[in-house]
């Protein structure tokens, strides 16, 4: 009986509640899930962030445009001298041609003499404005596959946030219907809590008048302050499944319309199932995240190409003379990696094995959710025939203990007897409750493998 009664609560404490004026119902419970639960607000915010991703990756195909803005002092030989030049303002005497025409005296070679003007001139300012923009042309397919790739991992999160709805909808589906099966018990025990009132007034009666002793008054009261006990318990995972349902939807619920305890076996075939579980969906997405990266690695065989294009300004004062001292660039790139010592065939043909690889999870997640389903069936139809044997048992439970309490007012048996009897009672009731609860959870778990489809 302990073990029973434990196995029961344990079930429950698994499980546990927006105040509203009106009870709130399932429908209504899984709509506000969907916009209030905490962990698929999360799902959803890597959703969007994967859509960035996206548009990161496709974005380089359009290149890039820089601006810059250079400003330096100089009294550097060389910087001075490029300071010009790029400024367009170099002078002959830049390069030294007033030594070279008036020699020091006593020169002999006029080629030796070292020009001042241009080994030490005085400080020099640049400010130099650029815009560049650099587009790539042909990458090998290498963009075009990464921006796959991304797409792939944006389903890969939506599968994610997918699974994740489904997760919480089943959690709050079974705290419904567990929440039901309490109601149903504890109306259960308060009969049976009903009845042992009227059999302590029988018994009380039956003392007055010397027909029963003052120890069967008290295996009255000890198997009440027993039932009592056990409405307690109840009571109080019921609470708990409150605080847990307040959880999922984020808001506090204190009231719910429970559903009707009986849950339909659900019409779908292994095949269905398959087609909607979101672990083969993401084995799946993942065989094709590994093709694309395939595609990625062999985009090393192929030349890359890319083109730019520069106009720019440059004086000794901020944009001085912009428009004279005006330049531009134009050009392109080709680059071509013959040999590297065979690092771009290894990877190649790592992304091959990790293809193959991905080809055998995806066969093995489909067995495995079909193990799953062979073994969740089989556990539903033993849930029905334990629940047929255990109402047949209960309605026996009830005829018994109904016989001996007749018997009891008639002195044909003890009081002990009766409490043994209404043991049993209990016992089938709180048995057929786990039973019914056990196969509602087996449903509302094959659902779940058909990603809530039903």
């Amino acid at each position: 009986m302990k073990k029973i009664v434990g196995i029961f609560a344990f079930s429950l404490l698994l499980h546990a509640s927006v105040p509203t004026t009106n009870a709130l119902t399932l429908d209504e419970a899984l709509q506000l899930l969907k916009t209030k639960n905490l962990e698929i607000k999360a799902a959803k915010f890597d959703e969007l962030s994967a859509k960035e991703d996206i548009d990161v990756i496709s974005g380089k195909n359009w290149g890039n445009l820089t601006f810059t803005q250079d400003m330096a002092r100089s009294n550097d030989a060389g910087n001075v001298f490029g300071f010009k030049l790029t400024s367009r303002e170099a002078t002959f005497g830049d390069f030294g041609f007033a030594d070279f025409l008036s020699p020091p005296p006593g020169t002999t070679n006029v080629l030796t003499v070292q020009p001042t003007d241009l080994n030490y001139p005085g400080y020099r300012n640049l400010f130099q404005t650029k815009l560049k923009y650099e587009v790539p042309l042909f990458t090998g397919f290498m963009i075009s596959s990464y921006t796959d790739i991304m797409k792939r991992m944006k389903e890969m999160k939506s599968l994610d946030k997918n699974k994740i709805e489904k997760q919480k909808k089943y959690e709050l589906k079974k705290s419904f219907y567990d929440m039901a099966l309490l109601d149903s018990s504890i109306k259960n025990l308060n009969k049976i809590l009903d009845n042992i009132h009227i059999l302590e007034n029988t018994t009380k009666e039956m003392i007055a008048v010397g027909y029963a002793k003052k120890v069967d008054l008290l295996e009255v009261k000890a198997k009440e302050g027993n039932v009592e006990r056990l409405l307690v318990q109840m009571n109080s995972n019921k609470k708990l499944l409150y605080h847990f349902i307040s959880f999922l939807l984020n808001k506090k619920v204190d009231h719910i319309q429970t559903p009707v305890l009986e849950v339909a076996m659900p019409k779908m075939s292994d095949e269905d199932i398959l087609q909607h579980n979101v672990d083969i969906k993401k084995a799946t997405t993942g065989l094709k995240i590994t093709k694309d990266m395939l595609k990625a690695s062999q985009s090393a065989y192929y030349p890359m190409i890319g083109a730019f294009g520069e106009v720019g300004t440059a004086d000794d004062t901020f944009l001085g003379d912009a428009d004279k001292h005006k330049a531009y660039t134009i050009g392109a790139r080709l680059s071509w990696n013959f040999f590297d010592g065979g690092i771009d065939a290894s990877k190649i043909e790592k992304s091959r094995i990790e293809k193959l690889k991905m080809q055998s999870q995806v066969e093995l997640a489909k067995k495995g959710i079909l193990l799953k389903i062979a073994k969740i069936r089989t556990q539903i139809e033993s849930a029905d025939v334990e629940i047929a044997s255990l109402k047949k048992e209960l309605d026996l439970a009830n005829a018994i203990y109904e016989n001996y309490e007749g018997r009891y007012k008639e002195k044909l048996v003890s009081m002990s007897d009766v409490i043994i009897k209404q043991s049993a009672q209990i016992e089938k009731i709180l048995q057929l409750q786990i039973a019914k609860n056990k196969r509602t959870e087996k449903i509302l778990a094959l659902e779940n493998l058909a990603n809530g489809e039903n």
